[in-house]
């Protein structure tokens, strides 16, 4: 590993990804875009290349599709090496398909374990081996407030994205003594793709300020960072209430 600030960001072509990335780009980090969506990739890596200095190429396009769980070992590698070094990696990958409130289907639930959870898995395991390695380097998985209780509107998204808070944890509480930071980001409403046509909904920030905030937690933050901070009251106090009068809030 050669060059320094160089970063994966996953789930790039859009929404908080695409923010997150634009903003590393801007501090000076070389950034492998990845995703499903090659065209989006493409065109967001000409807007950060054709603002660097003359001649940087700082951005870098991957086209992936994070359920091809095979695939990520080889490219990973592949991504390190194009990249010149590696010492960040941010997974922002993630879908959110609507629910009706009586509906139970398989195929949608299949679709967010996999890219929310078991992508994430596969993409940051790569990371820890190689910071381990290292012994050093920064991780970020982008989850969610949802996954802080189990809202009865989305109970496999929340699933998913609590689950992604205990794996992060978990990676933290291994890699601690390998000089090595992961971070769990825990957004509100971010305007999205995720999130439109949701009416107004509280707190909403931008993608853009979102990406901006995650990009100050990949350079000093050493846990749990809520997306704006404010949201950490509220977590706290939806932890805090009782299963028997929470299962009657519309949550």
């Amino acid at each position: 590993m050669i060059r320094d600030k160089c970063a994966i960001v996953v789930g790039a072509s859009s929404g908080i990804g695409e923010a997150a990335a634009v903003q590393l780009a801007r501090r000076g980090y070389r950034v492998a875009l990845v995703a499903r969506r090659e065209h989006e990739l493409r065109k967001i890596a000409e807007r950060i290349n054709s603002r660097s200095p003359a001649g940087e190429e700082r951005a870098l396009v991957f086209a992936h599709d994070v359920t091809h769980f095979n695939e990520v070992p080889e490219l990973f590698d592949r991504i390190a090496q194009s990249l010149g070094g590696l010492t960040l990696v941010v997974y922002a990958a993630g879908v959110m398909p609507r629910v009706e409130p009586e509906e139970y289907d398989f195929s949608k639930d299949l679709k967010m374990v996999e890219v929310n959870l078991l992508g994430m898995i596969v993409w940051l395991n790569e990371a820890a081996q190689l910071f381990t390695r290292l012994q050093a380097g920064t991780i970020v998985g982008i989850g969610s407030i949802a996954g802080d209780r189990g809202r009865k509107g989305q109970p496999v998204y929340n699933t998913s994205k609590g689950a992604q808070a205990i794996y992060l944890e978990t990676l933290r509480n291994r890699l601690a003594k390998h000089n090595v930071r992961v971070v769990t980001i825990k957004p509100g409403y971010i305007d999205t793709l995720m999130t439109r046509g949701m009416g107004n909904l509280l707190w909403m920030i931008s993608a853009e300020e979102a990406g901006r905030l995650v990009a100050n937690a990949a350079e000093t933050a050493r846990a749990t960072v809520y997306v704006p901070a404010r949201w950490r009251i509220v977590a706290w106090l939806l932890v805090h209430i009782p299963s028997f009068i929470f299962r009657r809030l519309d949550a």
